[in-house]
């Protein structure tokens, strides 16, 4: 009897605990990207060297970084490319980009698009789950589904892209943590 009612007590004490490490805020590495970009980086998450970048994200520009948890599935990765925006063009860009994912997809569902401050540095942002449907006549392919979360800035005459990337059934998982890691980008 003593048992079952201490047990009654501590439940709720328990479940509680249980539910505030659930939602606690991930833990993220302080990692320099490049000599003006830092970000925090998910603990455990691993960088790619380049043959790995190669083989994961073949282009004829390769990424600045890549990192990838511990089985691969979850990339966040830090990209640069010549640009002849400036920074007043972020409501273009934002416009740009969005339909151009609409475009790269079969399906698209946006939970974010805005232009956000972080670090005193203006950002578009597109948070997205995208569909990729073999449309082919016969085929029986799942869709691919992912969970999307993309940065972009201009500095000078350079926008960096940064992208988190996990499976779509993965998002409640991933997402304050992709959420956390954007938060933490700063640039010089």
């Amino acid at each position: 009897m003593k048992t079952t009612s201490r047990f009654l007590l501590l439940a709720p004490l328990l479940l509680a605990v249980l539910l505030l490490a659930a939602f606690a805020a991930p833990k993220l590495k302080k990692t320099t990207v490049s000599k003006n970009i830092t970000v925090g980086v998910p603990k455990g998450f691993a960088a790619l060297p380049d043959d790995g970048i190669a083989v994961k994200y073949p282009a004829p520009r390769k990424p600045l970084a890549v990192f990838s948890n511990p089985n691969g599935r979850v990339d966040f990765s830090v990209a640069q490319k010549p640009s002849t925006f400036s920074d007043r063009d972020y409501g273009l860009l934002l416009k740009i980009y969005k339909a151009s994912i609409q475009n790269m997809y079969s399906k698209v569902e946006f939970l974010a698009e805005d232009i956000r401050t972080i670090n005193k540095r203006d950002f578009v942002v597109l948070e997205f789950v995208s569909t990729v449907a073999d449309t082919r006549r016969g085929s029986n392919l799942a869709p691919i589904r992912r969970y999307q979360m993309v940065q972009y800035t201009i500095t000078g005459d350079q926008l960096t892209v940064f992208t988190f990337v996990a499976p779509a059934d993965e998002r409640a998982q991933w997402q304050p943590t992709a959420q956390a890691v954007m938060q933490s980008i700063s640039m010089k």
